[in-house]
């Protein structure tokens, strides 16, 4: 049987419009009140940038790939010395709400990749959770959560 590929996908809805939903992914100052600490710059096509989250002492780099304003943001970044694509796709739906789908892909479906499936699909979850906090709501439920990570 062939070591067949394994891809992350998560997806969840937003109560807003797409325009702020896309701004609130793509503008660091917006993304630094649910998901990262900090980044040098904001996405955009071509772009190479450094992201830290608040509970890790490193930093990430990402080259952002292909933008599409209100439709596609996509990404690459490293994970266990693999470059990885992750691609997020804004469908707009009724009542001025927009489905958010996290895409995150390949890994290898042995012991290494069922790690990163595992780990990677409670962090894209929870990106849309705090995501869909700070949109409708204005709070930041990353905030402490990942406190017990810093022992």
């Amino acid at each position: 049987m062939p070591n067949t590929k394994l891809e992350i996908k998560a997806a969840l809805q937003i109560q807003k419009p797409i325009e702020e939903v896309f701004e609130a992914i793509v503008d660091p100052l917006k993304m630094s009140n649910y998901f990262i600490a900090k980044s040098s710059g904001r996405i955009e096509e071509g772009k190479i940038l450094i992201w830290s989250f608040p509970e890790f002492p490193m930093e990430f780099p990402i080259r952002v790939g292909k933008i599409e304003t209100d439709k596609y943001i996509s990404f690459y970044w490293m994970m266990d010395e693999q470059e990885l694509l992750v691609e997020m796709v804004l469908t707009a739906k009724e009542n001025n709400s927009v489905l958010v789908t996290v895409t995150e892909k390949s890994r290898d479906n042995d012991e290494a990749g069922i790690k990163w499936l595992k780990g990677n699909t409670e962090g894209w979850a929870n990106f849309l959770a705090c995501l869909k906090a700070y949109m409708e709501y204005g709070i930041n439920l990353r905030k402490g959560g990942f406190d017990y990570l810093k022992k």
